[in-house]
């Protein structure tokens, strides 16, 4: 835990006791504050009193005495419209914060300048995440790796000197971070995404921006409109990050092509080629972005190449779970829609896809130019007939229903193949709640799947 001092002897109001939020009342309490907490679910205020937190409806509340609010992520702060909570600070003249900032005050307070490397992107910022933290910590660093990737940031040891704090940061949690000063920030692109919690593109994007204005360093994507305009107007202490398309190559930025990390100018800093689980050119910029996090912080080329070869990627995510003979089976259960399942079609060939499930908006269409990559496809849930009207007369589809039709059937046709790597694929383009609660239970099914066959 990271006790939060900052606040001692005053009290704080908090809305939100889901995982991060009883991490953060605990903190605060740890650290001598008053915690005055609220959630709208009955069995989070439960468990939060049996962590001996004291509850209290915000509504009731006398304003005037909280010296800070500290929301959830997760509660509406803007848009469509502000949380009642959040009404009732603003009225009240009460900062809105959440637990990075309280990390950010501990930091300058306790262990001002320890290492903070804080990533942000629409995509791909989970894996850089996971990425950076490995290539660290297999090169002798102390990391404690959180954030959004799934551990609260204040559940982590404390900062230190000699400890580095490497941590995943949404949207929402950077527009509750007001003084967020990482010594290394990173944005890895930005498409449109959230708009119902931000309102416009441009003010999702100027909030992303808010990561790279405070960082130190900054270390930018620039594959994309939005991301290369920020990085032009951050200027000085930035590393600009590119995976070419084509033959053009920029002189101002890492490149990453046919798998080699380069120099400006051209020297080669690393080789990601024969990485299982940094297939595709969206894993190369998740590469690169890490190999310059980890110069910056002062590891060595030979520390940084074994950190990457050794790195295991994460779970449902192009993730492989096994092979049967020739036949490579690869988890991509993470995939909930068109764009993260084009990745995954990029990185193969002579693949048999499994996809379907509760369908986004725009479907598959988006993928045809991919379909040429595709043996065979087969279809599961209650996508199937739209996605089947996709398929009719580009690839031999079969409609399975389940997965537990799927993989079998896929494994005996991909083996069947002559192919030289058949690949079946789980990258369903879809969101699973039509017969799974969450991507990863699909996920852990289709690996179950796998390795019960014969």
């Amino acid at each position: 835990m990271t006790p939060v001092t900052v606040f001692q002897d005053k009290t704080v109001a908090l809305f939100g006791l889901g995982g991060s939020g009883l991490a953060t009342a605990l903190a605060l309490k740890a650290g001598g504050a008053a915690v005055q907490a609220w959630d709208d679910n009955a069995d989070s205020l439960a468990r939060a009193r049996e962590a001996g937190i004291e509850t209290r409806d915000l509504r009731e509340a006398d304003w005037s005495g909280f010296a800070a609010f500290v929301l959830s992520p997760g509660v509406p702060l803007t848009h469509p419209e502000p949380h009642w909570s959040v009404r009732l600070a603003r009225d009240a003249g009460v900062a809105i914060i959440g637990d990075i900032e309280l990390f950010c005050r501990e930091r300058r307070a306790q262990a001002p300048g320890a290492p903070f490397v804080a990533i942000t992107g629409t995509n791909g910022k989970s894996t850089t995440t996971a990425l950076i933290a490995h290539v660290l910590a297999q090169g002798g660093r102390d990391v404690q790796m959180g954030g959004n990737i799934g551990t609260a940031i204040l559940s982590l040891e404390p900062p230190a000197a000699d400890r580095v704090h490497v941590i995943e940061m949404s949207s929402f949690q950077i527009d509750l971070t007001p003084s967020l000063d990482p010594s290394v920030g990173v944005l890895m692109n930005i498409t449109p995404d959230h708009l119902d919690r931000h309102g416009t593109m441009e003010q999702y994007a100027a909030i992303k921006e808010r990561l790279i204005q405070g960082a130190g360093l900054a270390v930018v994507g620039i594959d994309d409109a939005p991301s290369r305009a920020i990085a032009d107007r951050r200027g000085a202490d930035l590393v600009r990050v590119h995976v070419p398309h084509g033959d053009v190559l920029r002189t101002d930025a890492l490149t990453v092509r046919d798998g080699i990390v380069r120099e400006p100018d051209g020297t080669a800093l690393a080789d990601v080629n024969g990485i299982g689980s940094l297939r595709g050119a969206h894993n190369w910029q998740n590469a690169a972005v890490a190999v310059a996090v980890a110069r910056a912080l002062g590891l060595s080329p030979e520390q940084i190449q074994a950190g990457l070869t050794s790195f295991p990627g994460l779970p449902h995510r192009m993730e492989e779970v096994g092979r049967r003979g020739h036949v490579l089976f690869v988890n991509d259960s993470k995939a909930t829609n068109a764009d993260s399942t084009e990745k995954a079609l990029t990185a193969f060939r002579d693949i048999h896809w499994i996809l379907g499930g509760k369908a986004k908006e725009g479907g598959i269409f988006p993928l045809v130019p991919y379909f040429e990559r595709v043996a065979h496809a087969y279809l599961i849930g209650a996508a199937s007939d739209a996605f089947a009207a996709t398929l009719e007369g580009a690839v031999p589809y079969t409609r399975c229903e389940t997965l537990e039709n799927a993989v079998p059937k896929a494994a005996e046709n991909a083996a069947a193949s002559g192919a030289p790597e058949p690949v079946v694929l789980l990258s369903p383009a879809c969101a699973s709640y039509d017969q799974f609660r969450n991507f990863e239970i699909r996920g852990n099914r289709f690996r179950e799947l796998v390795q019960a066959l014969p």
